[in-house]
């Protein structure tokens, strides 16, 4: 009897628990951010450090970052289709963020993950040729000019850097702060032309009112959104108030 009021209160709890897992910071959800570029640091922030490469080189994109990229123009894509190798291609993505592909023609992805490109190539060949198609993207190249955002923000991730970009046009493409964002502690990293890094504070707010300037971001920039102590504190106070008055057992676990 003891065993399964466990179980039932489990059930109870994990799906708040998931939940909360899902309103964390992506620091918490084990995305990693650094440079596009090689880096000699190992700085346990950045992974590797940040540095601005102007010469247009590209480089390979590592796993642990693929997955929150967004494609621009220029990179390089190895698109494949499962039990198809004549669809097989590699291809660049032109200026317009769009690709070439067999059968279905011009297929546009820029601004997209792989993931979200994998479905998009996937419902175009559905559409007519395929049934159920497996689609996998990989990036093999990507231009060096990117932004990382992250923190307590809506999209965390690696977004291209296009025209003249300053601090409140990449919050914008990246979907604005998150619930708990602190808009007076927006941290920019970069790194000097005396190769050493630098971190800047900004307060968005002021930005906002005119009381500060908007400051231009530069390639390889990380754009750091800080955590609101008190919000993040009364978000995990409601969501364990929800916990205790639907789990009826929740007095016998320490608090």
């Amino acid at each position: 009897m003891k065993r399964q009021a466990v179980l039932f209160s489990l059930a109870l709890v994990l799906p708040f628990a998931a939940l909360a897992q899902a309103g964390a910071p992506a620091s918490a959800r084990e995305m990693r951010v650094g440079a596009v570029g090689p880096s000699d640091s190992r700085d346990a922030l950045t992974d590797g450090g940040l540095r601005t490469i102007s010469n247009g080189q590209t480089f390979a994109v590592p796993t642990t970052l693929a997955k929150d990229y967004r494609i621009g123009p220029n990179d390089l894509l190895e698109v494949e289709v499962l039990d198809a190798e004549s669809l097989r291609r590699t291809v660049r993505v032109s200026a317009s963020g769009a690709v070439s592909l067999p059968l279905v023609g011009h297929v546009q992805i820029g601004g997209f993950t792989p993931q979200e490109a994998e479905q998009i190539i996937a419902t175009r060949y559905s559409e007519k040729y395929l049934q159920n198609p497996q689609v996998s993207v990989l990036i093999r190249e990507f231009t060096t000019e990117r932004v990382t955002i992250e923190g307590a923000i809506s999209h965390p991730g690696i977004f291209p850097l296009t025209g003249q970009m300053t601090l409140l046009r990449a919050l914008a493409v990246a979907g604005g702060f998150g619930p708990i964002a602190n808009t007076s502690q927006v941290l920019v990293y970069r790194v000097n032309d005396a190769k050493v890094r630098e971190s800047h504070v900004f307060d968005v707010d002021k930005i906002r009112a005119g009381q500060a300037e908007d400051p231009p971001i530069r390639g390889d920039d990380l754009i750091v959104v800080q955590r609101d102590g008190a919000r993040a504190i009364l978000k995990d106070s409601l969501l364990r108030d929800v916990i205790d008055s639907i789990n009826p057992f929740s007095v016998l676990a320490p608090h």
